[in-house]
């Protein structure tokens, strides 16, 4: 089925920075996935000399299963929900919940290393702020979906 609806401001909150995220996910997690170390050198992760080798492999994990989950699935749900399609928004909304997700797992483990022998992030503040802006857009974009949803329930 495809909605005919006006694409209005709640629309493009959704379409806009999620493809901003997709392509900084492809090019900061993505690329990380095949090789951690040009990540590195690349400036999108941490050195495991700043951060151990256990914080490497849990940032790798982490790019590993973006490439392999949340990318796949936050293209397709933009591009679905970018035509309209009902199986967009479903897609979409998964992808939303992961957006959710990764940046409290982020925090936490940013939080709970501090102290650790051998973690030695030199800023958090670029996580914090990040995590916090991709959070509360992912936040966002669950209640825009279940808004569009409704009203299209209601017509």
């Amino acid at each position: 089925m495809i909605t005919t609806r006006q694409r209005g401001f709640t629309f493009w909150a959704l379409q806009g920075p999620g493809w901003l995220l997709l392509i900084w996910l492809m090019y900061a997690q993505g690329i990380s996935a095949f090789c951690y170390e040009l990540g590195v050198a690349m400036g999108t992760q941490e050195p495991a000399e700043k951060i151990t080798e256990v914080g490497a492999a849990f940032w790798y994990g982490f790019a590993l299963g973006d490439l392999l989950t949340y990318i796949p699935i936050l293209c397709v749900g933009l591009i679905g929900h970018l035509r309209g399609k009902h199986w967009g928004r479903i897609a979409l909304a998964a992808a939303m919940g992961i957006t959710v997700y990764w940046p409290v797992v982020s925090l936490a483990a940013l939080v709970d290393a501090r102290d650790a022998a051998g973690w030695n992030v030199s800023s958090e503040m670029s996580y914090w702020v990040v995590c916090l802006l991709i959070e509360a857009w992912g936040a966002l974009g669950l209640w825009f979906i279940l808004r569009e949803s409704q009203q299209d329930n209601e017509r």
